[in-house]
C-alpha cells in the first residue's frame, strides 16, 4: 500500500513537472483573452466535495451564482507555489459577489500544510479549501498541477488550463471582471 502511494505521488510530481515544461512552451490566450482551451459548449462539472480551513464541508455547487476560477494546487508542486500569489492578487482585485477564486489544495496532509504555505507566501485574500482525498483532480481528469477551470455562474465549465499563469495580469483581471459582471461566458 505504501509503495503504491509513493508511486502515485511520484507519478503526480512527474506529470506536474511535464505540465510545467509544456506550459512554458508559449501558450497564448485563446478564450477571449484568457489562457483557456475553450470547451465547444459549456459542460457540466462533477460534484466536488472539499473542506474549508475550519474543516467545514463544502461543495462546488455552493458557489453557484458566481463565476469561479477553480484552481487545483498542492504545496509540493513548484509551479503551483509560483502561481498562488498571483491568484491571491486576482482575488483581491476582482473577488466579490459575482466572482471568486477558489484555490483548492489537494494536499493529503490537509489544511495545516496549506495554511502554513499561505502564511509563508503572504496569501491573505484567498479562502483556504482542501481536498485531502484529491478526488477533485481525478473527477476533473487533470493530468497534472496546477489545473485551472473557468466555471460560469450556472456551475458549468467554460474552459480549462494546465500549468501556471500570471492570473493578476491586467488583461486577465479585466476579462474575468467583465465575465463576472455578465455572469457568464
Amino acid at each position: 500500500m505504501k509503495r503504491s502511494i509513493a508511486f502515485s505521488a511520484l507519478a503526480i510530481v512527474a506529470v506536474a513537472a511535464g505540465a510545467y515544461v509544456f506550459s512554458r512552451s508559449g501558450t497564448e490566450p485563446q478564450n477571449g483573452g484568457l489562457p483557456f482551451a475553450r470547451a465547444a459548449a459549456p459542460k457540466g462539472m462533477p460534484a466536488l466535495q472539499f473542506e474549508d480551513g475550519t474543516g467545514r464541508p463544502h461543495l462546488l455547487a455552493d458557489f453557484k451564482g458566481k463565476v469561479v476560477l477553480l484552481s487545483l494546487w498542492a504545496t509540493w508542486c513548484a509551479p503551483c507555489r509560483e502561481e498562488l500569489p498571483a491568484l491571491d492578487r486576482l482575488q483581491a482585485a476582482a473577488g466579490g459577489p459575482h466572482f471568486e477564486v477558489l484555490a483548492l489544495s489537494v494536499d493529503q496532509q490537509g489544511s495545516e500544510v496549506a495554511r502554513k504555505f499561505f502564511a509563508d507566501a503572504g496569501v491573505k485574500w484567498l479562502a483556504l479549501y482542501v481536498d485531502r482525498s484529491a478526488q477533485a483532480a481525478f473527477k476533473l481528469g487533470v493530468p497534472g498541477l496546477p489545473a485551472t477551470f473557468l466555471v460560469d455562474a450556472d456551475g458549468r465549465e467554460l474552459g480549462r488550463h494546465l500549468g501556471p499563469v500570471k492570473w493578476d495580469a491586467p488583461e486577465i483581471v479585466e476579462e474575468l471582471r467583465r465575465r463576472a459582471e455578465g455572469k457568464g461566458g
